[in-house]
């Protein structure tokens, strides 16, 4: 795992200041949802997943160092975690989001376990 949960790794692909929202995002064992918002700021990069009727409508904040992969031409983001994972993982809340500095430490703290 990255030691920066909250960045993009240069192996993915992304190229900053390229828009991922409409991208559809895949989980290690399929499809999650669609880009609803992104980040490429640096050290605070994120993807807000809109994951639809999957699980009812829930938004769900993933940092960008979840993503291992990005196919610009399939407008496909890849992450390296599972359904369950993502399902399980604190629920976006956008009011905490903005300037909450505890809430983004409880999410990296969460994206940044040891994968299972």
């Amino acid at each position: 795992m990255s030691e920066n949960i909250w960045g993009y790794q240069p192996t993915t692909g992304y190229t900053p200041g390229h828009s991922l929202v409409g991208f559809k995002v895949e989980a290690t064992d399929g499809h999650i949802g669609k880009v609803d918002k992104h980040s490429d700021d640096v050290g605070a990069a994120y993807l807000v997943v809109d994951t639809g009727v999957w699980i009812f409508g829930k938004h769900v904040l993933l940092p960008a160092g979840t993503v291992v992969r990005v196919d610009a031409a399939e407008e496909k983001i890849y992450v390296d975690r599972t359904k369950e994972q993502i399902k399980d993982a604190p629920e976006f809340d956008k009011d905490k989001h903005i300037g909450d500095a505890g809430y983004h430490d409880e999410i990296g703290g969460y994206y940044g376990r040891p994968l299972a």
